[in-house]
């Protein structure tokens, strides 16, 4: 059993930046995928970026490469995005998830999820 748990949503101004955090509990294999997805209202949970839980082989969406960078800290349990250069489209609520499947981008592959953190941009 795995639990996930978001935290560092919140509202700002575009341009500005925000750091996500993922802290994970339980059981995740050495070959697990943490995946950070997001879904705005009326839409549907689309990929953001993810990371092998050893810390190797980041990837990203189209529409955040370059902006966001995924982490994992070795020293803890814990998985974070950092978005840069945010926009009103980022607007979503971010959900952070466990996958066996290596390269991922379908929610569908992810067997557990937190409960989410809101993140709003305003103009």
């Amino acid at each position: 059993q795995v639990q996930l748990v978001e935290s560092g949503g919140g509202l700002v101004q575009a341009g500005d930046s925000l750091r996500l955090s993922c802290v994970a509990s339980g059981r995740i294999f050495d070959f697990s995928i943490m995946g950070w997805f997001r879904q705005a209202p009326g839409k549907e949970r689309v990929f953001v970026a993810a990371i092998k839980w050893n810390g190797a082989n980041p990837y990203y969406g189209d529409s955040v490469m370059g902006r966001f960078t995924i982490s994992r800290d070795m020293t803890k349990n814990t998985v974070s995005l950092q978005m840069n250069n945010l926009n009103p489209e980022d607007t979503a609520v971010y959900y952070c998830g466990v996958t066996v499947r290596a390269g991922s981008t379908r929610f569908s592959d992810y067997r557990y999820w937190g409960q989410g953190t809101q993140v709003t941009v305003s103009s």
